[in-house]
């Protein structure tokens, strides 16, 4: 017999193996480690959202907040979070940001949200909401609606006040 060299088909499926198990164990720890920075990036937009609605209301708009365009049209937010009027999206998250005029009885105000594009699934952008207004306190709830504050008294409903 000939002295054969290589490797024998069981061989290289016991590698195939041994790489698809390795792969089965890393996938979910690379896409919840993506989730994760996901929502850490929008928990910092929304800090970058209020002090630049502070910096606008405060400089630009003669005591009334702006929108997430006249924030960047005046250089406070970026062109990444400044996309869009009504809701802008990154790192997997849209954001919508509602400047609310001052009445008679009450100062001015704004909302500011932040919501995972996917909430569930393997091909989820973040599992949590998030929310915050002029106070500066954000508030975040499981799933793809963020938590409101009423319109009347502020008071936040439906969320839980991030601890960090």
């Amino acid at each position: 017999m000939k002295n054969q060299k290589g490797f024998s088909l069981i061989e290289l499926l016991i590698v195939v193996v041994i790489i698809g198990i390795i792969a089965a164990i890393a996938i979910p720890n690379l896409l919840a480690a993506r989730r994760s920075a996901n929502e850490g990036s929008a928990i910092s937009s929304l800090r970058t959202v209020h002090g630049g609605e502070m910096t606008y209301q405060a400089t630009t708009g003669a005591g009334l907040y702006g929108t997430l365009t006249e924030m960047k049209a005046v250089g406070i937010v970026d062109e990444v979070l400044g996309f869009q009027d009504t809701a802008s999206q990154k790192s997997g998250y849209n954001f919508t940001v509602t400047p609310i005029a001052p009445t008679t009885t009450a100062p001015a105000f704004f909302d500011a949200i932040g919501e995972p594009q996917v909430a569930s699934g393997i091909s989820a952008t973040g599992t949590r909401s998030f929310y915050i207004g002029e106070v500066g306190v954000i508030y975040f709830e499981p799933g793809d609606t963020a938590p409101v504050a009423d319109g009347a008294t502020r008071v936040v409903t439906g969320g839980t006040v991030l601890s960090n």
